[in-house]
């Protein structure tokens, strides 16, 4: 209503310096109240009696007399009088009616106890309680909508008018996203219409908005509602989410997103939730979710060590560890700055959770050896690893000083000091590996499935294997933002390339998941459904970003690089799965290539990788991996 009077009323004038002074505004509604609960006393009598004269005035009299005390107590009673009217909810209409309610018990029993004096039907009081339910409740349902619709008729300070929002989805969370819109009108996003695929709901009404058909009637409803913004309310169907994407693409509209419910507490929507559309949620999946029971149960109260703690897995596995209360993290990385930041991230939001920053390298053994043996970690999420393909193709030596021998260096000491369970990060660039990075991987999996062989019992020593992370360091994502923030053009490799992707939350969690398993030796991998092609990926990205593929950023193909594959694959063709007792995790089952002369090809990989021969790298690696195509036989004469 303030709105509207800013509109049409100086702010010089009386009526609006009264409306907009709090304490005015508050005296406005006390009296509301009492003109009210006075008003429907008389008019109970009268509606009762059915006509007036001197009798029916005079009991009219007595009447307001003697239930305007009840009423007044009752509305104090139930703390009635602070209501905030443009905020009033159903609890506070239930509270309205039970203050009434006391109040016509009170003044009930006040007749009756009056009887020899004065009769007054016990019908006026009824009928008086109805009234005063009505009006009282009218004025504050009147105040709130008023309030509600006011704030989205008028432009702001800056002359904007409210964005007209169509909501995707006419479910709980879409109609609950409704609601707080119209609660919260200083957001300026006015709901307009719901597209919703169940036919059932077409043509109805909710919340008084209509449901004008499916998503495939998208650019109707756009054209028929005037919307401006479209808010999708269905984010736990990527398949749905994917459809709204590619139709907004040629409507001149943005999209924005609710979170799933099962990430917002009690189920609740808040209006502070909405965000853009990210292309997470653009997987052609949904997102797994794991059994966190499971991962506390071992995790609590346990000393957690972490190796590349200040990376994208590593730093998301250390705050998920943090939510199951273990007694210490022990943080170990490479990176300064990307260390020094986890640690202020850990005082502002763990604070409750002991840990160690190290500044050190895996590939240092009498430094690893010092942090394990003062510190005693009982669990080991091994993160730490060279990643980048194109850079380990042209510096293998690294890839194998790091992807490798840091690998054995954590694995033996783990041996050592009786570490209960060593969780080691794997990658799909393992399987049937083209290039260095990907040997080096398949390599560090015979380590710990050697390490496991001579585990001590109750010792456990796995590798998970996951595809490429979204948004995590050196991913296609943040190349391919930042290549849109340059105007383009977007560079893909080849447009037939494809990928399996997961969310850095799946990753960490399936990482943690596979350490509370007891399979000794396995290598787990998640179901991640159909792998995505790589320039999808950049043509959502660009669409995301506002902008249209192949017109206002184009995107070039530039060619594989040197070690890349078109394809990742999960799985050796010699090794199949099994089922873990997980749905979406399966195990690997072992091939045991290379592990019985493995500390032979270790000794002899070492001794290439400080010469720095490539050629005696990549011959090692075929000879302990038949499948490396890297490295052809004939090379080797």
């Amino acid at each position: 209503m303030i709105n509207l009077l800013r509109e049409y009323i100086s702010p010089d004038h009386f009526l609006y310096r009264f409306l907009t002074n709090t304490k005015k505004r508050y005296a406005l509604k006390i009296l509301l109240d009492f003109g009210i609960i006075l008003l429907c006393a008389p008019v109970a009598v009268l509606i009762r009696m059915g006509h007036i004269n001197a009798f029916e005035l005079n009991t009219a009299i007595i009447y307001t007399v003697i239930a305007f005390a009840p009423k007044l107590l009752g509305l104090r009673l139930f703390n009635v009088h602070r209501q905030s009217w443009h905020n009033v909810s159903i609890g506070d209409l239930s509270k309205l009616i039970l203050a009434i309610a006391t109040a016509t018990a009170l003044i009930t029993a006040i007749i009756l106890a009056a009887r020899p004096y004065f009769m007054i039907p016990l019908g006026v009081a009824a009928i008086d309680a109805m009234l005063s339910v009505l009006l009282l409740g009218f004025f504050r349902l009147f105040a709130r909508i008023g309030s509600e619709r006011s704030a989205l008729l008028v432009q702001d300070d800056n002359g904007r008018k409210p964005k007209r929002v169509l909501i995707i989805g006419a479910g709980s969370a879409g109609t609950m996203m409704a609601r707080e819109l119209f609660r919260h009108p200083e957001n300026r996003m006015n709901p307009v219409g719901f597209l919703d695929d169940d036919e059932g709901k077409h043509k109805q009404r909710f919340l008084d908005l209509p449901v004008l058909g499916g998503i495939n009637d998208l650019e109707y409803a756009v054209k028929q509602l005037r919307a401006n913004v479209v808010l999708t309310a269905i984010p736990s169907n990527p398949e749905a989410v994917r459809k709204v994407v590619e139709k907004t693409r040629s409507l001149n509209v943005s999209h924005q997103i609710v979170p799933r419910l099962s990430d917002l507490i009690n189920g609740k929507v808040s209006i502070n939730q909405i965000r853009n559309v990210d292309v997470q949620d653009l997987l052609h999946r949904d997102t797994v979710q794991l059994d966190v029971d499971e991962i506390a149960k071992y995790i609590s109260g346990k000393v957690v060590l972490v190796t590349g703690a200040g990376g994208s897995i590593g730093s998301e596995i250390v705050r998920q560890v943090c939510r199951f209360k273990p007694s210490m993290v022990l943080l170990i990385g490479r990176g300064e700055n990307s260390i020094y930041q986890l640690q202020q991230e850990l005082h502002r939001y763990h604070a409750s959770t002991p840990y160690m920053a190290f500044i050190a390298d895996i590939r240092d053994e009498v430094t690893l050896r010092r942090i394990i043996s003062e510190n005693q970690p009982q669990i080991i999420f091994h993160a730490a690893a060279h990643k980048h393909v194109p850079l380990m193709e042209s510096n293998p030596e690294q890839a194998v000083m790091n992807n490798i021998l840091g690998t054995s260096n954590l694995v033996e000491l783990s041996l050592e000091y009786d570490v209960e369970r060593f969780v080691n990060v794997s990658t799909d660039k393992a399987v049937n590996p083209t290039s260095v990075m990907g040997a080096s991987k398949r390599v560090a999996e015979f380590v710990v499935e050697s390490g496991s062989v001579r585990a001590s019992r109750g010792q456990v020593f796995v590798s998970v294997r996951f595809g490429n992370v979204l948004g995590s360091r050196g991913s296609v994502i943040p190349l391919f933002k930042e290549q849109i923030k340059k105007g383009g053009p977007i560079t893909v490799t080849d447009e037939q390339m494809t990928r399996y992707f997961m969310t850095i939350p799946e990753a960490s969690q399936l990482v943690l998941q596979a350490g509370g398993m007891d399979h000794n030796g396995a290598v787990y991998v998640l179901d991640m459904g159909e792998p995505v092609k790589i320039v999808d990926l950049a043509r959502d990205l660009i669409t995301l970003s506002g902008l249209k593929p192949d017109v206002d950023i184009k995107i070039e193909f530039t060619g594989t690089r040197p070690g890349e594959k078109l394809f990742e694959e999960i799985l050796t063709a010699e090794e199949g799965t099994t089922h873990s007792k997980y749905e979406k995790i399966f195990m690997a089952r072992k091939s045991c290539v290379g592990i019985d002369n493995l500390d032979d090809m270790l000794v002899e990989l070492r001794a290439a990788a400080e010469k720095g021969d490539s050629a005696r790298i990549k011959e090692s690696f075929f000879k302990m991996i038949p499948n490396y195509t890297g490295y052809k036989p004939e090379q080797m004469a």
